[in-house]
């Protein structure tokens, strides 16, 4: 049995529109800072993950044109279940490279598993089908 919650398309749109900055900012960031994003893998506790992936230089310019990509879709409404299937695919591996095992900065873990809901959100809702109530 499915329960119907109602929801305001208004604060969809809003809640999409603003979880999309974050990845538009980082696809720039990786995009402009390729050498400082590797680095920052580099020092990572689990950069075995990236490596295991292959070249760094490349998986950062991938990730970035997929966040920029993706991102930008998510931004404008265009086809946003995929957008965050694919955004999520991109968060989860850089979450567990980077964030996972930095105990001293444990924000940036949550922030990504935050971010993270948001995207189930609109992996789980289907909002091309919207109906009047």
């Amino acid at each position: 049995m499915t329960t119907k919650i109602l929801v305001n398309q208004r604060s969809v749109q809003i809640f999409r529109v603003m979880l999309s900055g974050i990845f538009l900012v980082a696809s720039f960031n990786h995009l402009l800072n390729i050498e400082k994003t590797v680095n920052r893998m580099d020092q990572a506790s689990f950069k075995g993950i990236a490596y295991f992936f292959g070249n760094p230089e490349l998986l950062v310019i991938l990730s970035g044109v997929t966040m920029l990509i993706a991102g930008f879709a998510l931004l404008i409404g265009f086809k946003t279940r995929y957008a965050a299937i694919i955004l999520a695919l991109v968060l989860l591996p850089i979450t567990l490279t980077v964030q996972v095992g930095q105990i001293n900065t444990l924000g940036p873990l949550f922030k990504n598993i935050a971010i993270m809901g948001g995207l189930i959100f609109f992996i789980f809702n289907d909002f091309s089908k919207t109906e009047k109530l």
